[in-house]
């Protein structure tokens, strides 16, 4: 059965704000690569985190999402180059999304306010492959954009807030 392409007014994000989305990646995986580094090389001081396999996962999915998908959308689209990766990021989202429902570290052990990130990654990455198999081309490239910057970025960087865990490793 072949997809009907239907080409709304597609989107494109001014270069600017690709930009400042290229230096929040950067930023944000520069700074998790150099707190992971950090604990590696045993200069932070031990806690329970350190072990726990949930944490791992997460950190060991979304490290390779930020660059992966930013790559996937900046680079050209369409082909099957950006099909295959598109589904690799895909699943090292759901993967992360998933590993994060039993992180909880904070908050006495009850779901905190950066769980709301959990089904906002898994309704939107629904939505963008449903809009993608419709060929709503635009749709799809909207909610992978929001999912990208809202689903990723955003809570990583709430992930260095002043107290988490991710800021003790970068600071202490």
């Amino acid at each position: 059965m072949a997809t009907n392409v239907q080409e709304e007014a597609a989107i494109d994000l001014p270069r600017a704000a690709k930009g400042v989305l290229l230096a929040a990646a950067a930023a944000l995986a520069g700074a998790t690569m150099i707190a992971v580094g950090r604990v590696l090389l045993g200069l932070t001081p031990p806690t329970y985190e350190m072990k726990q396999v949930a944490i791992l996962v997460h950190l060991a999915t979304v490290l390779p999402a930020i660059p992966l998908g930013l790559w996937v959308l900046l680079a050209r689209k369409g082909d099957a180059t950006h099909r295959l990766l598109g589904r690799i990021w895909a699943g090292l989202m759901l993967t992360a999304a998933g590993s994060a429902v039993f992180i909880r570290t904070i908050n006495h052990g009850q779901f905190s306010l950066i769980h709301l990130f959990v089904p906002l990654v898994f309704l939107a990455l629904f939505r963008a492959i449903r809009a993608a198999r419709m060929g709503r081309i635009a749709q799809h490239k909207r909610l992978m954009w929001t999912l990208y910057s809202a689903g990723l970025l955003l809570p990583g960087m709430f992930a260095f807030v002043p107290g988490r865990l991710l800021w003790q490793w970068l600071m202490l």
